[in-house]
């Protein structure tokens, strides 16, 4: 009775290929080099070692820059999260900005910018707009935030909620003018 063998899966990986075909370690077809990395030539792609994950290996500049992946991962969870939880002020404040409405310009809201996240910026005229509600009133955070921001040079224009959802046209005429007079 014969028994008939089936090859090896694609998806066993080189050393099942290169066994099933008679090379191995110190065999034909093969360096010699045991654990070497990458396929033999005319091995299979799929048994080439993975990549390690961003910030996983062995030191060196990937693992330095751990931690800020994670302050910028962690900012840009935050954002999606003010994104959704949008407060009556930003909402009213956001339809009168988006979709280029505001002069044509492009606005993004919760953005990270930084450290920071500015409630809505127009990157093409550096343009940050913020609406603050009574926690920020001389708030050091945001003084702080203005001072980074100014010297990364964006311009930053703060409004109080109250005077966004009462006076909205006389609110969008300040960074209306500060954009027309940029782009005269």
């Amino acid at each position: 009775m014969s028994v008939e063998r089936t090859p090896p899966s694609p998806l066993a990986g080189e050393a099942a290929a290169q066994s099933a075909a008679g090379e191995g370690p110190g065999g034909e077809g093969s360096l010699g080099v045991v654990g070497s990395r990458g396929p033999s030539p005319g091995g299979s792609l799929r048994s080439r070692p993975s990549s390690p994950a961003r910030g996983e290996g062995k030191g060196g500049v990937a693992s330095l820059a751990q931690p800020e992946f994670r302050r910028r991962a962690v900012l840009q969870e935050r954002a999606r999260t003010l994104r959704t939880q949008m407060t009556n002020a930003e909402r009213k404040l956001w339809y009168a900005l988006r979709d280029r409405r505001f002069a044509g310009f492009k606005f993004r809201r919760q953005v990270p910018l930084g450290p920071f996240i500015a409630d809505f910026v127009c990157f093409e005229a550096r343009l940050v707009v913020e609406v603050d509600g009574g926690q920020h009133a001389c708030s050091a955070s945001d003084r702080r935030c203005d001072r980074w921001l100014a010297a990364n040079k964006f311009r930053v224009m703060r409004f109080w909620n109250n005077e966004v959802l009462s006076n909205l046209e006389g609110v969008i005429t300040l960074p209306a003018q500060a954009l027309r007079v940029e782009w005269s």
